[in-house]
C-alpha cells in the first residue's frame, strides 16, 4: 500500500505505516439507490490519502464488502483492507470459511488486517489459532479485535501467539470517552494501535454549541474538529463513515485542523474525560 505524503499516519506493531484517518463502511450498500455515490466516495477517500477502508462480513449481509471490492477494482496497491469475523463463525475452522468469503466478495487474495468483531462463546485462544494459520497461508497479513476492553485485552496478550494483535477497534468520540481512563492508555504502552469507529457519533455529537464555537473559531466545520479531537491522540486512527463525496472531503480536512490548548480545554469542560472505570461502550 502507498501512502501519499500528506496523509499523517500511525505505526502497526508490524512496522507498517497506516492512514491515521480512513474509511468506515457501516451502513453502506444497504440502498441501491446509493450505491454510486457510496463508491464514488471511498474512490475519493483512497484519492486523498484515507487508504484504510473498513468493513466487515456483517455490514449489509456481505454487501459492504462487495460494494469495497468494487470501490478498489484496479486501486488494490493503494488500499490497506481491514475486515472483520462474526463471534458466531469464530471457531478455527469458521474463522477460516468466513476469511475465505470476505476474499471472495472483496475479489482480493490477501486482507490487510483481520478483525474479531466482538466477543463471542468461542475460546479466544481457538480464533487466534485461526489467525495464525490464515496469516501462515498469506490470506492475512494483520489480525486483530474489535470491542475488546482491558481485561480482554490482558487476557488475549497472556494466550500463544496473542501479542501478535495488531489493534483494537472500538467506540471512541467526544461523548465516549470511557477508554481514556485505562484501555487507551494500556494500548499506548503496549504498542497496540487504537482504531476509533463512530468518530463522530453518527452525527449527534455535531449539534453542541462548544463545537460549533471551536469550528467558527478555527475556521472548520464541526465535523473536522470532533475528528481532529479523536485524532489528537498517539497511537489512535479513526474511521468516520461516510458515502457522499462532499462529506469524504471535509473528513480529510480534519488533518489540517489544530486545536489549542484551548479548544482542548473548553471540549473537556462540555464533554468531561473519565475518573473512574466505565464499561466498554459498543453502540
Amino acid at each position: 500500500m502507498t501512502v501519499t505524503e500528506a496523509t499523517r499516519t500511525i505505526e502497526l506493531p508490524s512496522g507498517e505505516h497506516i492512514p491515521m484517518l480512513g474509511q468506515g463502511t457501516w451502513h453502506l450498500a444497504e440502498n441501491p439507490l446509493n450505491r454510486t455515490n457510496e463508491i464514488k466516495a471511498l474512490r475519493l477517500g483512497i484519492d486523498l490519502g484515507m487508504n484504510l477502508i473498513d468493513t466487515a462480513e456483517m455490514y449489509a449481509d456481505g454487501g459492504a464488502e462487495r460494494l469495497v471490492g468494487e470501490a478498489i477494482k484496479g486501486r488494490r496497491d493503494e488500499s490497506f483492507l481491514v475486515s472483520k469475523v462474526l463471534p458466531q463463525n469464530a471457531t478455527r475452522q469458521g474463522t477460516i470459511a468466513a476469511c475465505n468469503r470476505s476474499l471472495a466478495r472483496l475479489g482480493v487474495h490477501e486482507i490487510d488486517l483481520y478483525l474479531l468483531h466482538w466477543r463471542g462463546l468461542t475460546p479466544l485462544e481457538e480464533t487466534v489459532d485461526a489467525f495464525e494459520a490464515l496469516v501462515g497461508a498469506g490470506k492475512i497479513r494483520n489480525w486483530g479485535v474489535s470491542n475488546f476492553d482491558i481485561g480482554d485485552m490482558q487476557e488475549l496478550v497472556d494466550l500463544p501467539n496473542g501479542a501478535n494483535v495488531a489493534a483494537d477497534q472500538v467506540l471512541y468520540n467526544l461523548e465516549r470517552r470511557g477508554i481514556e481512563f485505562d484501555l487507551m492508555p494500556w494500548c499506548q504502552s503496549s504498542g497496540v494501535p487504537v482504531m476509533a469507529y463512530s468518530p463522530i457519533e453518527q452525527g449527534r455529537v455535531l449539534r453542541h454549541v462548544t463545537l460549533k464555537t471551536i469550528a467558527a473559531r478555527l475556521g472548520a466545520t464541526p465535523a473536522q474538529v470532533a475528528l481532529a479531537w479523536v485524532l489528537r491522540q498517539d497511537g489512535v486512527c479513526a474511521i468516520p463513515q461516510s458515502g457522499k463525496p462532499e462529506h469524504v472531503r471535509e473528513n480529510r480536512g480534519a488533518l489540517d485542523v489544530r486545536l489549542t490548548p484551548q479548544d482542548l480545554a473548553d471540549l473537556d469542560e462540555t464533554f468531561p474525560p473519565p475518573h473512574r472505570k466505565q464499561p466498554l461502550a459498543t453502540h
